[in-house]
């Protein structure tokens, strides 16, 4: 007899992993606290709510979304097939109908047999033997508090200062140079020279640009080293000068001088393909924060792949607390999914749901964990919730989260496709899993 399942989460990674269990014999029961409690950003009792955009993002696979996309379908990914059932006209990106993709889901969880969908709001950790928790970055007090008490405080974030991260080919290479404050630490960082006039017209963009509207679940107090970067601004018109653009110890190497501000950026991955912005958390909207880099010299174009934010987030610290197949390193049986861990989008979430359900399975039957080939970004999202050194925070798919491919920039975005799903196709034959494109 197959051990049943306890998922608690009725969102993205928790609809699909309850829904791919069930694909393979195991009996599950999904809890899902809404609609009878809910949370400030949801509107619905639907599972899978969609609560900021309706788009999955780009389509195309020579982009890392769109290879995404492709490598979960050739896993079976369930929760696409329903995304492509209610697309709505977007281009090249995948969008959908929000409230007839989250029937489709709601839909096809009541109608399978071996899922029992609980609405209930679950409080503790008082769960089966074999559980997964999926219930995001907006879970409840009191499942957070059972959580926290699970790994220690120190170890789940109630809040996150994220700096806005940009693609390194929307970089000017003519606009910087590598160099590390006073020379110490190597040539460390992309540093570029603000003149007075343009650091004048940041510093009013800035106090004037739009910002999210606050909601009951975030926070507006911050710790002094997390403070958004448009507060900074508002604080006086040398403040950025004193703070994230100082340019104390940054002589520009092509006129021997220090320059009136500078804006410096580091590597996020070890190719250097994703570059964060330091200094730059921000509660600016999206449309603003992608004016701020028109605003800022040194940018050919806005290509942002991690938004700054300045919001309540709930993720675990997973490295330090999770194994390879995201199961609690203090409690064998529990394990985790979804944005919870530290993975941030709705397709990532989507993927890390049908990974968490492939391991909560072999768990069950006594196999050992799969760890998806780094080549692809179905493993590259397992390996960064293994962590990479450093502090941990949540994280869209790049293609800088790949092994580095020496090829001329054209052709990388191609052949990092072809590479990735070749390597899936061998993986998953392997494994005894047919691959299902």
């Amino acid at each position: 007899m197959t051990v049943p399942v306890a998922v608690v989460g009725g969102g993205l990674a928790g609809s699909e992993l309850a829904l791919q269990l069930a694909g393979r014999g195991v009996p599950v029961t999904l809890i899902e606290m809404r609609p009878g409690a809910t949370t400030p950003a949801h509107g619905t009792g639907l599972l899978a709510e969609l609560v900021c955009s309706n788009s999955l993002k780009s389509d195309d696979a020579e982009t890392a979304s769109g290879l995404l996309k492709r490598e979960l379908r050739m896993v079976g990914c369930r929760l696409l097939e329903a995304a492509e059932r209610t697309r709505v006209p977007a281009g090249h990106a995948l969008a959908v109908d929000r409230t007839l993709f989250a029937q489709a889901v709601t839909d096809l969880v009541e109608r399978e047999p071996l899922v029992d969908l609980a609405r209930r709001e679950q409080t503790d950790l008082d769960l089966p033997p074999v559980a997964a928790i999926a219930t995001g970055p907006l879970s409840s007090e009191l499942l957070s508090s059972a959580i926290a008490r699970h790994f220690g405080e120190e170890h789940l974030h109630f809040y996150d200062a994220i700096s806005i991260s940009v693609s390194a080919e929307a970089l000017d290479g003519e606009a910087g140079f590598w160099g590390s404050r006073y020379g110490k630490g190597g040539d460390d960082y992309w540093n570029i020279p603000i003149d007075r006039e343009r650091y004048e017209r940041l510093v009013a963009f800035l106090r004037a640009a739009p910002v999210i509207e606050r909601r009951g679940f975030e926070d507006a107090r911050c710790f002094e080293r997390c403070l958004p970067v448009e507060v900074i601004a508002s604080r006086g018109e040398d403040a950025l000068r004193f703070g994230p653009l100082k340019p104390k110890g940054l002589a520009d190497p092509r006129t021997g001088r220090e320059p009136h501000a500078v804006l410096q950026l580091r590597r996020e991955t070890r190719d250097g393909a994703l570059m964060g912005l330091v200094g730059f958390q921000t509660r600016l909207a999206r449309d603003a924060q992608r004016e701020l880099l028109n605003v800022l010299p040194g940018f050919r174009e806005p290509a942002i792949l991690r938004w700054g934010a300045v919001h309540r987030n709930t993720f675990l610290d997973a490295p330090r607390l999770l194994d390879g197949a995201q199961m609690s390193t203090r409690r064998r049986g529990l394990f985790f999914a979804g944005q919870i861990t530290g993975v941030e989008g709705y397709m990532e979430s989507i993927a890390h749901g049908t990974i968490a359900a492939l391991n909560v399975e072999r768990f069950i039957r006594g196999r050992e964990p799969l760890l998806f080939p780094p080549e692809t970004l179905l493993g590259a999202l397992q390996r960064h919730c293994a962590g990479g050194g450093g502090p941990y925070q949540p994280m869209n798919v790049n293609f800088g989260l790949l092994p580095e491919l020496s090829a001329r920039r054209i052709e990388r975005k191609r052949l990092y496709a072809e590479r990735s799903l070749a390597s899936l196709r061998r993986f998953l034959d392997g494994c005894g899993i047919e691959p299902k494109s």
